[in-house]
């Protein structure tokens, strides 16, 4: 049976919004999947909004541009609020309740509260927010193997911070077990 996710990133410029995308957008490639991937950021870039449409999908994809996801990760409140209601009924939000106190009020989408800024913090892995989000995402999505998913860490961590790749695989496996 095959499978397509429509993906919403969303949060400020400067969490990893992007980066975020482009490494489920590699999993999915490693994979085989068909991907795209389709940043979109105000011109304040750091500290403005930020959002990431993805879609990783067996079959070909006819649009990049994702109006209604099936999963939302928010990283911040304006990007809840602003995308909260575009979730497909039965869709997936995962939530940063590091960043959001909000509580989401719809009760046809599962929600996911993650303390990721609070769980990177006590992992001396500071900044790795978004991928212990990918890595919750993976757990409840599977929307790549997980041999991808660590593989697509070695393909998108530039070369200058090779450092950075443990450090966002450890990331990962914490949001796995989160």
């Amino acid at each position: 049976m095959s499978k397509t996710w429509n993906v919403l990133l969303a949060g400020f410029g400067g969490q990893g919004v992007l980066f975020s995308g482009k490494l489920i957008a590699y999993a999915g490639l490693l994979d085989g999947k068909e991907v795209s991937w389709l940043p979109s950021y105000g011109p304040e870039m750091r500290g403005g909004t930020c959002n990431c449409s993805l879609v990783v999908s067996d079959d070909p994809i006819g649009s990049p541009l994702v109006v209604t996801p099936d999963v939302l990760v928010a990283m911040n409140l304006p990007s809840l609020d602003k995308f909260v209601d575009s979730v497909v009924p039965g869709g997936t939000i995962i939530v940063d309740s590091s960043m959001i106190e909000k509580k989401v009020e719809r009760d046809d989408v599962t929600v996911y509260y993650i303390e990721a800024g609070k769980l990177a913090r006590e992992n001396e892995i500071e900044g790795c927010d978004n991928i212990i989000l990918v890595g919750k995402m993976f757990k409840e999505l599977g929307f790549c193997t997980e041999e991808s998913l660590f593989k697509a860490v070695d393909k998108c961590v530039p070369a200058r911070k090779t450092a950075m790749i443990e450090v966002n695989k450890n990331a990962l496996k914490i949001g796995i077990n989160a």
